[in-house]
């Protein structure tokens, strides 16, 4: 084909295109200049648009970040997700507060009643579980923050107690630990050590493998327990009136009793010995954990709860302290451990306290309740606060040992303390909202916990052991349960347990050694038929739990007489 034929060919199919067009135009109704247009080189505006993002890919949403929700045409519907509803930080709950253990719903606890996981304990506040919360984060490639219920990289372990100091050491060196402490403990017979991990090994491991030791009994971590006051004031100075004592009828009770020659160990933290109001009634001071720590507000004011008796008046003004220092601190953010915990039990067990107080809270701890065991078995009266933890926290102990009587707290209008632990081991109930207490330098304070109820509980406890010292905690535990003023529904509730606890009640239901059993005073006792008793508040003789044996009668010998400060 001739050039001139091929331009003659291109010039066609040109002419042919122009006309298509135009045809296609006019069919439109479009204009011929309009139909021009198309010819020239196009400019293409593209509006910005987001991404298309496939289903099946997660997308990286951060602060600030337009998300487009589905794909189809028309206007762009966005989402603005603000810094406020990013995930919230994992905080330890003691930054919400000293004394608060998480919570956890039935389901998400394991057969002891322990949450299954405690990383992100308190972390919200909605209740829900740690172990839930933990794996959405894990999802979002945010830490999981530790175990909060113990110390971390830290063991209690029962070792052989022929081991020497040297072969301790050595025995730790082997598998990479560092040995803090070992001691043995006649409490329970055994010798445990305080063991730290020291070269970052995962903690499963090192525990697997040391408990495989032939020198090693047993294993556990090192939990840690956490004081149960809520709140408290700024100290002042002064002589507030203390509803409390009207509430448990004190006044009345001291009329009989007012705790002589009775020693209760008080394991808490530091307690100023020199306040007026504890004057005289530091019998013995132990420092399980080896500080040089000054008096703690926490300690001082367990401590006037039971003896104050200047301005204040405690349960038992003439009862005997032994301060034992078991948690360290100078805020109210007080701690302790397992280890600690024993050597304290022990300490009491050993030197002649006939109840003990533990206004405190943590996790199930093998050992702690194996070392309340054997002091249980010695006679002596336990005594613990039911925890601060709130209507979904599972049980706290020590009060959920069934040797320990926990004790939950009421305010001033016998309300339930919103804060206080319910089951079905609390046993009884006492003032623990807006209580007035010593505080160190010779200050005062207002608090709030059921550490208080606690220690007003063990200062009644000592009231009866003056009157007969031959009770018998499960008598005493008795004791108080049936002259226990009732409160909420009738009977007893997982709430006040048998009721708030009457100090009045109590020691008159206790025959002093060689008396007769008094009867309980009116309107004291248990609601068996609540309508009757509201109308006429009789009096009741209490059915006398059996004191102790035969033997241990014949050995006491007191007058039934008031006792005089």
């Amino acid at each position: 084909m001739t050039r001139k034929s091929e331009s003659g060919v291109r010039a066609g199919v040109c002419a042919s295109s122009v006309a298509a067009a135009l045809l296609l135009a006019a069919c439109l109704g479009v204009e011929v200049a309009q139909a021009q247009a198309i010819m020239r080189t196009p400019t293409i505006s593209v509006p910005s648009r987001m991404p298309t993002i496939s289903p099946g890919i997660a997308a990286r949403v951060g602060p600030g970040v337009a998300v487009a929700v589905g794909r189809s045409p028309g206007p762009i519907v966005t989402t603005r997700i603000s810094a406020r509803m990013g995930p919230t930080p994992v905080l330890p709950y003691a930054r919400y507060s000293p004394n608060l253990y998480p919570a956890c719903t039935a389901p998400d606890r394991d057969a002891a009643g322990e949450c299954l996981a405690q990383q992100n304990a308190g972390g919200d506040g909605s209740g829900k579980s740690g172990k839930k919360t933990a794996g959405k984060r894990r999802g979002n490639n945010a830490p999981v923050a530790a175990d909060l219920r113990t110390f971390a990289d830290e063991f209690v372990a029962e070792i052989d107690g022929g081991l020497s100091s040297t072969e301790a050491d050595e025995l730790a060196r082997r598998h990479g630990l560092t040995r803090v402490t070992s001691e043995n403990f006649p409490l329970i017979g055994a010798t445990f050590g305080l063991f730290r991990i020291t070269d970052g090994r995962p903690s499963a491991t090192v525990r697997r493998e040391f408990a495989a030791d032939g020198s090693v009994r047993s294993v556990q971590p090192n939990f840690r327990y956490l004081l149960q006051d809520q709140k408290s004031s700024v100290p002042t100075e002064g002589d507030p009136a203390q509803y409390a004592l009207a509430k448990l009828r004190l006044p009345q009770a001291h009329t009989l009793a007012h705790g002589a020659n009775v020693t209760v160990a008080v394991i808490d933290s530091g307690i100023d010995a020199r306040h007026p109001e504890l004057a005289n009634s530091i019998a013995d001071n132990f420092d399980a954990l080896g500080s040089a720590e000054g008096p703690h507000i926490h300690g001082t004011g367990i401590a006037g709860a039971i003896v104050a008796h200047a301005k204040l008046m405690g349960s038992a003004p003439e009862a005997r302290i032994i301060a034992i220092r078991a948690f360290g601190g100078t805020t109210g953010g007080a701690e302790s451990s397992s280890y600690i915990i024993l050597r304290s039990l022990n300490y009491a067990a050993e030197h002649g306290a006939q109840i003990v107080n533990m206004s405190f809270a943590g996790p199930k701890d093998a050992v702690i309740e194996r070392a309340i065991a054997a002091t249980a078995a010695r006679g002596l009266v336990l005594i613990a606060a039911a925890g601060n933890a709130g209507a979904k926290s599972p049980p706290l102990y020590p009060a959920a040992n069934p040797n320990v009587i926990a004790v939950s707290a009421t305010d001033q209008q016998d309300r339930l303390f919103t804060a206080s632990n319910r089951g079905n081991y609390i046993a009884v109930a006492a003032p623990g909202v807006d209580i007035f207490l010593p505080a160190p330098d010779g200050k005062y304070q207002m608090t709030s916990g059921t550490s208080f109820s606690a220690a007003y509980v063990s200062g009644v406890a000592a009231l009866l052991l003056e009157r007969n010292s031959a009770l018998k905690p499960e008598a005493l535990r008795t004791t108080l349960a049936k002259t226990a003023r009732d409160l909420g529904s009738p009977g007893r509730d997982d709430l006040f347990g048998d009721g708030e606890a009457d100090a009045f009640a109590a020691v008159m239901a206790v025959p002093a050694a060689g008396a007769t059993p008094v009867a309980a005073a009116s309107g004291t006792t248990k609601r068996e038929d609540i309508e009757k008793r509201r109308d006429e508040p009789g009096i009741r003789a209490l059915e006398q739990p059996s004191l102790s044996s035969t033997e241990d009668k014949a050995t006491v010998s007191q007058a039934d007489r008031p006792a005089t400060r």
